[in-house]
């Protein structure tokens, strides 16, 4: 059985760092990358189960990203992993089509969960 294939997209190197060391025992981690851009030709050449995607990024942010990856038709489930919190920022992000949105103090207990859902075609919130 293959594992599910992620793609993440985070402009911290440190964070990158511990989201792959968080997943890799249970998912296929795609090479990272530090911002928007480069996930959309990433996730064009390597087709993820799954595009983890934070917010503020530089060159293009995340809320752009899954617009343009939903445009694209790209088949890939969008989860967010983000500092923000605010209710404005999850409506963004779940108008863009992306299932999942996760707060990163709560990265820990929710990212795998969230990802699973997405897979699944079900959509998972941090709670508050």
């Amino acid at each position: 059985m293959t594992r599910p294939r992620i793609l993440l997209a985070d402009d911290h190197m440190e964070m990158r760092e511990s989201i792959v060391q968080l997943l890799q025992s249970e998912f296929e981690m795609l090479e990272p990358v530090k911002n928007g851009f480069a996930l959309l030709e990433a996730a064009a050449k390597l087709e993820p189960d799954v595009c983890l995607l934070d917010i503020s990024m530089p060159i293009i942010n995340g809320i752009e990203v899954a617009s343009r990856l939903r445009r694209r038709s790209a088949k890939c489930k969008v989860v967010f992993l983000t500092i923000h919190d605010d209710v404005d920022f999850v409506k963004a992000a779940l108008a863009t089509g992306a299932l999942g949105y996760v707060v990163k103090p709560r990265m820990a207990s929710d990212l795998k969960k969230a990802i699973r859902e997405a897979l699944a075609g079900r959509v998972f919130i941090s709670p508050r």
